[in-house]
């Protein structure tokens, strides 16, 4: 494999031999066409069963997909160097340097070369701050490379993600560092407009056009033109709506309501959605002529509970942030109070961190805030998942959102707290013919190898079919010594 790097790379700089090299199979997949006998043995891989095989099985789980950085390598022309990579318990995170060879030597598939290196995390590592998006995790990293290698584009970006992970920043963010950025960034959320007035406020109207039209309205569009329209929640834009605004994407003019004549646009349209798009043109819902037209990239972002690595600095970020707000200052979080963040499962995610922090900063007049200040917080979910199972509330479909931080200290009983209860686990344990129950995760190797079969070898569907998170599973993979080679056995 050396040989064949460096006749590849003949007349340029000296570059590290490949640890793997991956060939452009059919729809774009990437397969294993070879790998490093040492990076063989630091992963516990068989190299008779990964060549050949797709990258995405070989190194299942892994953030960013290989598959992804080896299109993206070979769409920019260029290698891209030092890209964190997590592949999983055991295995850690690694840093990355994926260059483009060209062509095989049948000239018929692209290949690329990747450079793995194990990244020390020594200590706790400054978290890289991009415009108010904080982190460090791989899945995070992924993101802010996206912004910058598709912030330069005029093309339309959709930004997935759960409610909370931050997907307006992510727009903005590509708006401020593309070359429209000295021009109007315009926001209009899709779902908290009535479908009678969603047209009006997108392409605007003139004075009369129905009643209550006292004046001439300039809609969106016209406000955003020649900078960026972001449209929020576009999942949920009524079907008559998506009609005209695929009219206006084609034709770049827009026609207000009671108007007899077009105007001219120059729009760069990014949207978001917390709706599986490919899902809701399935169900009739949202038109596959406008999907594809708005979907030229896509960006995912994490959901918190994959990245609790970052919560750290994210607490630090938010800290700074409310000491700017009101006027005092809270130094930190002591490591038990960290612990139990990081525990929980944030359904509402980044928006959900900061206002638990913000309430708890509040009320703590101390300088540092300790576990003990989440108690209330706590309290109010351990009562509504109480609800929850016997039956009253937000119905059993509900449980996922109302998870309580694992493993959680008991705290000292107080006067005050005397009747605090003990805090259940977050992750909850599969339970008889598939229901969840709240009894804790207490997975045996037995358990974890037989899902493993059952799941094909996908860590992410194995931890399904055992009722937990996926970080829950590498925890216990960690607890009991085993890597993925040792479940292939």
């Amino acid at each position: 494999m050396t040989e064949e790097i460096e006749d590849r790379s003949r007349g340029a700089l000296p570059v590290p031999a490949p640890d793997l090299i991956l060939a452009e199979g059919p729809g774009h997949r990437w397969q294993v066409k070879a790998m490093s006998d040492s990076l063989v043995k630091m992963l516990g891989l068989d190299a008779s069963l990964t060549v050949g095989r797709f990258a995405d099985h070989v190194f299942s789980g892994s953030v960013p997909s290989l598959e992804v950085l080896a299109q993206d390598a070979v769409s920019v022309g260029r290698a891209m160097l030092d890209i964190r990579l997590r592949l999983g318990a055991p295995h850690g995170l690694w840093s990355v340097d994926v260059r483009p060879l060209g062509l095989d030597d049948d000239f018929k598939a692209r290949l690329v070369a990747v450079v793995f290196r194990r990244v020390a995390v020594a200590g706790k590592e400054k978290p890289v701050s991009f415009r108010g998006m904080v982190g460090n995790s791989p899945a995070i990293r992924e993101v802010f490379r996206k912004i910058a290698m598709y912030a330069p584009s005029d093309a339309a970006v959709v930004i997935t993600g759960e409610t909370g992970t931050g997907k307006e920043l992510v727009a903005r963010a590509l708006h401020d560092q593309g070359l429209r950025s000295d021009a109007p960034f315009i926001a209009v959320n899709c779902s908290a407009i009535s479908e009678e007035l969603l047209e009006s406020e997108l392409f605007g109207h003139e004075k009369g056009a129905f009643t209550g039209a006292l004046r001439s309205h300039r809609g969106r569009f016209e406000r955003a033109d020649g900078g960026t329209l972001f449209l929020d929640e576009v999942g949920d834009m009524p079907l008559n709506t998506q009609s005209k605004l695929l009219r206006v994407l084609e034709g770049g003019a827009i026609e207000r309501v009671g108007a007899e004549r077009e105007q001219k646009v120059d729009v760069r349209i990014l949207a978001a959605t917390n709706v599986p798009l490919e899902q809701a043109v399935g169900t009739g819902r949202f038109r596959a002529d406008l999907y594809h037209r708005i979907s030229v990239l896509r960006i995912h972002l994490p959901p918190l509970r994959d990245r609790v690595e970052d919560i750290p600095y994210l607490v630090e970020h938010f800290l700074k942030i409310f000491a700017r707000k009101y006027g005092r200052r809270i130094y930190r979080l002591t490591p038990e109070a960290v612990s139990l963040l990081q525990a929980y499962m944030w359904p509402g995610n980044v928006r959900e961190l900061r206002n638990v922090l913000e309430r708890v900063f509040i009320e703590t007049q101390a300088d540092v805030i300790g576990a003990r200040a989440f108690g209330e917080w706590i309290r109010e979910r351990q009562d509504f998942l109480a609800e929850v199972r016997d039956g009253h509330g937000a119905g059993r479909s509900s449980l996922s959102a109302v998870l309580l931080p694992q493993g959680a200290q008991r705290m000292e009983r107080t006067k005050a707290e005397a009747d605090f209860r003990p805090v259940f686990e977050a992750e909850f344990y599969a339970g008889e013919e598939g229901e969840r129950s709240t009894r804790p995760a207490n997975l045996t190797e037995e358990e974890i190898r037989r899902a493993y079969r059952d799941a094909g070898g996908n860590l992410a569907d194995a931890a399904r079919r055992l009722g937990v998170h996926r970080a829950t599973l590498y925890r216990y993979l960690d607890k009991l010594g085993l890597s993925r080679a040792d479940l292939e056995e």
